[in-house]
């Protein structure tokens, strides 16, 4: 009995000790999707999160997810409370986990479906039925962009997964794949010549920096301030030789811009139930 009292105190002395440093010690993550190595994506985010922990006051810290389904996983759990990312996550964790979007990148995301000229079968969306389209791995937003369009499971295009929007082009143009998804500021970057545009979205917010409820309401306005600021620029100029290489002005996110895009995820593995829930409120 003694003994199992002693093992109690020592257990109960571990835990509060243990509390005590993790509150001494309380990190706020900040990540953003694996488009790299954690080498070549650090130097990109690292400064930002030491650029908003000065202006904040609060120890954020960046973290590379490592691969996709480790970001997705940890976006489900909860893990990050500052993101960077595309505009269906941003409205997903609106909805989900209570972010807000902070500040946002200007312009919008419009996407184009494209395919070769001489292709006389294709003549718009719903033709791509069965048929190949060059993308990139959902959810990348073009490709989710494009099935989105179809409700029918059994009658959907089949993927083939790129590495990137130049990659998928090439795929159309040497007839790996029937059509390809771009952004319509890429096709115009690729001079393209051939090719004909069978559809073009509507176009949606621009990526944005969301945060969770961990921050303070003055956090995030603390965080909008300093990232809008001119000042800023500088402070994270790796991040905007990366995202925003004309020195475009940032702007304030507004929620309305987001709300409802999550339903681009709803066919997402790990995405679906939870949709489906969202969709029933």
């Amino acid at each position: 009995m003694r003994k199992a009292s002693v093992f109690f105190l020592l257990a109960a002395s571990l835990v509060i000790g243990y509390s005590a440093l993790a509150a001494g010690n309380e990190n706020y993550v900040f990540s953003a999707p694996p488009r790299g190595t954690a080498s070549e994506e650090t130097p990109i985010y690292q400064p930002v999160a030491a650029y908003l922990s000065s202006v904040t006051g609060k120890k954020i810290v960046y973290q590379h997810p490592g691969n996709w389904l480790s970001y997705q996983r940890d976006m489900q759990l909860g893990v990050y409370d500052l993101v960077f990312d595309g505009p269906h996550f941003v409205a997903w964790r609106m909805a989900m986990d209570q972010h807000e979007p902070v500040v946002r990148l200007p312009g919008k995301l419009v996407f184009v479906v494209v395919v070769n000229e001489d292709n006389i079968r294709i003549n718009e969306i719903k033709d791509l039925a069965g048929r190949t389209v060059c993308a990139l791995a959902p959810p990348n937003l073009a490709t989710l962009t494009v099935t989105h369009q179809f409700d029918n499971p059994a009658r959907q295009p089949i993927v083939v997964p790129t590495k990137g929007f130049k990659q998928s082009y090439q795929g159309l143009k040497s007839g790996k794949c029937s059509a390809t998804v771009l952004r319509d500021k890429m096709l115009k970057k690729f001079n393209a010549e051939g090719v004909r545009t069978i559809y073009t979205s509507t176009g949606v917010a621009n990526q944005a920096f969301s945060a969770g409820p961990r921050f303070a309401a003055g956090d995030k306005d603390k965080m909008a301030a300093a990232l809008l600021a001119p000042e800023g620029v500088e402070s994270i100029r790796k991040f905007h030789d990366r995202f925003n290489k004309k020195r475009m002005e940032l702007l304030n996110a507004m929620p309305s811009e987001y709300d409802g895009l999550w339903v681009f995820l709803k066919d997402v593995w790990g995405y679906e139930v939870k949709a489906a829930q969202m969709t029933q409120q």
